[in-house]
């Protein structure tokens, strides 16, 4: 094999590794997480399920101003027990309070850490229809209209 053919494949390989690594970090993304991990409940536009699922849009973020309210995001069960470790599941949810927001809210929260969110997702929350109620209360306005109301034998409602 000639020198100019070598430095071509070695151009090629290093392209193709280059690629592949790009696929490797966009795959570990937060937002490809949330479509693998999140959006099969809470709809790509995080629309949610009426009844069942709440919606996210432009009431995620809220919840960090109350108390109780960040440990609530992650203690929920679909972010408490999922599959993700610590350090992606802070990615995801801060991905989530940006993109869901309201913008306000979500630019005064400080980011969920790897070590915060280990911290507090060891305790599943048992009744996360009560604890949103009570958050939502705290919250007061018309977040309200937001709120789930379960739907006659549906599972209780996570974010």
């Amino acid at each position: 094999m000639s020198r100019a053919a070598r430095a071509a494949l070695a151009a090629g390989l290093l392209v193709v590794a280059a690629a592949a690594s790009a696929s490797v970090a966009e795959a570990e993304s937060p937002r490809v997480l949330f479509m693998l991990h999140c959006q099969g409940c809470h709809r790509p536009d995080g629309s949610g399920l009426p009844g069942a699922v709440p919606d996210l849009r432009g009431s995620l973020a809220r919840f960090l101003s109350v108390p109780g309210g960040r440990a609530y995001l992650v203690r929920v069960p679909g972010s408490a027990t999922s599959r993700l470790d610590a350090a992606e599941l802070a990615s995801v949810l801060n991905w989530m309070v940006v993109r869901f927001g309201p913008a306000a809210a979500a630019g005064d929260a400080a980011p969920y850490s790897a070590e915060e969110v280990a911290r507090m997702r060891v305790r599943p929350l048992v009744d996360v229809a009560a604890t949103r109620r009570a958050l939502l209360a705290e919250l007061g306005g018309n977040h309200e209209a937001r709120s789930v109301r379960p739907a006659a034998g549906a599972a209780p409602a996570t974010p």
